[in-house]
């Protein structure tokens, strides 16, 4: 049986986790709304790019002049890239390693197929290169704070590869951030560039012919869909970790109960042997 020190050690070390613990809840709420806002944010652009896009491709493809855009050529997926975007740090439940085996699984179903990875987030990465994995690139700290400075030229390497064959296909994993308690494993299809279908058609007057704006847009489309990705990742990093340290404070929170409950036991049986001894004691005399 535990001597009371130890027990009372093992408590004033849990109560310091649970310390811990909820003041990374608390930091990971705060991120979670700044991460959360400019999700809501980018969404709406996309989905304006989106419209616009399908457009502007429905007119270029009646212009008989146009030529076809590289990034919208079809392709035998020989070899195929696939970005994973995880998180740089771990506590976060199962955030990066339903992330990993989505990446698995997607490799796993394309063995007639060479996948290499472009891995951003030092989980993904430390994974994949532990098990000597294909890594066409890496890339860590961007979920601090990302701009779209920071996301675009994975985005340019990505098209330029496409467009010089060296792969026929580029997909992304990601977790779509949903709500607090909900994350999405999102695997996408990048290049060629799947056009979104055409709902409502807008009737624009073009002062350009369509086929360039269509190749202006294109490679916008692509780092806009790059960028949204990483927003939502790290939107749902927080939300994931968030509630990971909510659950760790409740279960420290139940454990201390436990603790205390057992030293108050061990106490009120050591009290209780020493009567009996006394009284033993005693009543020999």
């Amino acid at each position: 049986m535990p001597s009371l020190i130890d027990i009372r050690r093992r408590i004033r070390s849990v109560k310091n986790t649970q310390q811990i613990t909820k003041a990374m809840k608390m930091v990971s709420a705060a991120k979670l709304r700044r991460a959360q806002d400019r999700v809501i944010a980018a969404r709406p652009y996309a989905a304006a790019l989106g419209k616009v896009l399908a457009n502007v491709a429905a007119a270029a493809a009646v212009d008989p002049d146009a030529g076809a855009n590289p990034l919208l050529a079809q392709r035998p997926a020989q070899k195929i890239l696939l970005v994973l975007v995880t998180a740089d740090k771990g506590l976060a439940g199962a955030f990066n390693s339903n992330l990993i085996k989505g990446a698995q699984r997607f490799i796993a179903e394309r063995q007639e197929a060479s996948v290499s990875l472009e891995l951003i987030g030092r989980k993904g990465r430390d994974f994949f290169r532990k098990r000597g994995a294909r890594i066409a690139g890496e890339q860590i700290n961007l979920a601090g704070r990302p701009t779209f400075q920071d996301i675009a030229p994975i985005a340019r390497k990505a098209m330029e590869m496409y467009r010089t064959a060296e792969i026929d296909a580029v997909h992304i994993t990601y977790n779509e951030f949903k709500s607090v308690v909900a994350q999405k494993l999102m695997q996408v299809q990048i290049l060629p560039v799947q056009l979104p279908v055409q709902i409502a058609p807008v009737d624009y007057i073009f002062e350009q012919p369509p086929a360039e704006m269509l190749d202006a847009l294109l490679p916008r489309y692509v780092e806009v869909m790059f960028y949204r990705a990483l927003l939502e990742s790290v939107a749902a990093e927080h939300a994931a970790r968030m509630t990971a340290m909510e659950a760790a404070t409740s279960n420290a929170a139940e454990m201390i109960d436990k603790l205390t409950l057992y030293m108050n036991r061990v106490r009120q049986a050591s009290i209780t042997k020493e009567i009996i001894e006394v009284v033993s004691g005693a009543a020999a005399e």
